[in-house]
């Protein structure tokens, strides 16, 4: 349910995706993750993001553990077929082309101003 928001806040959907950087292959380098900020999210959520790097931990699906360096990447956007399509596009294409298990994902309701 979006939230009441009080104007001129309009409601909108806070996105977090939790990216790791390992692989079997070694780790994501920044220039991989750069381009694919640039070929892949950019062209999708051109009004703005938000990453930072951070460590973080997970369990596999094999059970083991796993710390590794992560980056997280926030968007702001309205509660849309298109562009829940497009988180679902970005995480399939990270997972592709970096051999991800999975990419993390939580959303919430937001009241923003721009």
């Amino acid at each position: 349910m979006p939230p009441v928001c009080t104007p001129p806040a309009t409601a909108q959907l806070r996105t977090i995706l939790y990216f790791g950087l390992a692989r079997p292959a070694g780790t994501i380098t920044e220039q991989e993750w750069q381009a694919f900020v640039r070929q892949e999210v950019t062209p999708r959520f051109p009004e703005g993001l938000t990453v930072w790097e951070v460590d973080g931990q997970w369990r596999g699906t094999d059970g083991r553990i796993v710390e590794e360096r992560s980056k997280v990447l926030l968007l702001v956007h309205p509660d849309t077929p298109t562009a829940r399509q497009a988180i679902l596009t970005l995480i399939g294409h990270y997972k592709e082309a970096f051999e991800q298990e999975s990419v993390l994902w939580e959303t919430v309701p937001v009241c923003v101003m721009f």
